[in-house]
């Protein structure tokens, strides 16, 4: 049997993963944002415009640098404290802003995010969680596990697949991470 690898299909195959990850759910008022770090500031530019829209009173940056550490060679500090500098230049206050450093994985987002907020004693019933677009169901999926009984909104920048390769993140990267449950790294064309 012959499997065709082509780039067509490859695009094909991830634009049907790209938009059954999307979940669509509507977006209101909430005690905080939650935002999941990663290379993408789109992610702190959607958490920013939501605080902005006046949906929640806070954003929580969550994010150290990721498996690869791309992010701290890239920026030269965590994607929480890119992602706040990303909000303060569009205007959300710095005293709305919270950090969360350690994290370098989506359960370790939403783990150490909810003990921050528990030290500081801020009691929060609802989030908006924000995460890259082809990441909403898994984010959705770790944060019923790790967070049970919390009122949350899984959210990203809304954006089609085929608009969201950038300079910095190339589409066979996004195809990539959209494919690579046992770490396999796709090349791009013909295999």
């Amino acid at each position: 049997m012959h499997t065709d690898t082509s780039t067509e299909t490859i695009d094909s195959l991830a634009k049907v993963i790209w938009d059954y990850m999307l979940m669509h759910q509507s977006l209101k008022k909430v005690d905080g944002i939650l935002a999941l770090g990663s290379r993408d500031t789109r992610t702190a530019e959607q958490a920013a415009n939501l605080y902005l829209a006046g949906l929640a009173p806070f954003v929580l940056f969550s994010g150290d640098t990721g498996v690869t550490e791309h992010t701290r060679t890239e920026w030269g500090m965590s994607e929480a404290e890119k992602f706040a500098e990303v909000a303060m230049e569009m205007g959300v206050p710095e005293e709305s802003i919270m950090l969360e450093t350690a994290s370098r994985n989506t359960g370790d987002n939403i783990r150490f995010s909810r003990r921050i907020l528990e030290e500081r004693g801020i009691a929060v019933e609802s989030l908006i969680v924000v995460q890259k677009p082809y990441m909403e169901r898994r984010t959705y999926a770790t944060f019923m596990k790790q967070w049970p009984g919390m009122d949350f909104i899984v959210s990203s920048v809304p954006i089609a697949f085929e608009d969201y390769a950038t300079e910095r993140i190339s589409k066979e990267e996004t195809i990539n991470a959209i494919f690579s449950a046992d770490g396999e790294q796709y090349r791009g064309g013909p295999r």
